[in-house]
């Protein structure tokens, strides 16, 4: 049995905690990049319901910290795409890995060499 792996990112576990995503995540093992549970766990406003939300929910997935080949990758991707550092070592997770990433952000969708998949969203009224 071959069991699909995937690197979440930040923008898809963002869509998934918010209810955004029009399908629920595919059956796989998840890894998540040291650098989405920064992103996550820094935004000022953050309250400690929603903390403890996101909190339990990155117990539930394997995290990635980062090594020197992600540093080095990273700093590849960065320089050679022009990508936000926080993109670059979240795609660098995802290469070094050899896993999928599952995203919504267009601009990783453009490295060649990036399994990129997108997921639908919901329309909510705005």
């Amino acid at each position: 049995m071959v069991v699909n792996q995937f690197l979440l990112d930040t923008n898809i576990i963002l869509y998934l905690l918010g209810g955004r995503l029009a399908e629920p995540l595919p059956k796989a093992d998840y890894y998540v990049s040291v650098m989405t549970e920064m992103e996550l766990l820094s935004y000022p406003a953050l309250d400690t319901q929603t903390e403890q939300k996101i909190r339990d929910f990155l117990a539930q997935l394997t995290l990635i910290n980062l090594d020197e080949p992600i540093k080095t990758k990273a700093i590849q991707l960065r320089r050679q795409h022009t990508l936000k550092l926080p993109d670059a070592i979240i795609a660098a997770t995802a290469l070094t890995l050899n896993v999928p990433l599952l995203s919504n952000d267009l601009r990783l969708n453009r490295i060649s060499d990036l399994e990129c998949r997108q997921l639908k969203m919901l329309d909510l009224p705005s």
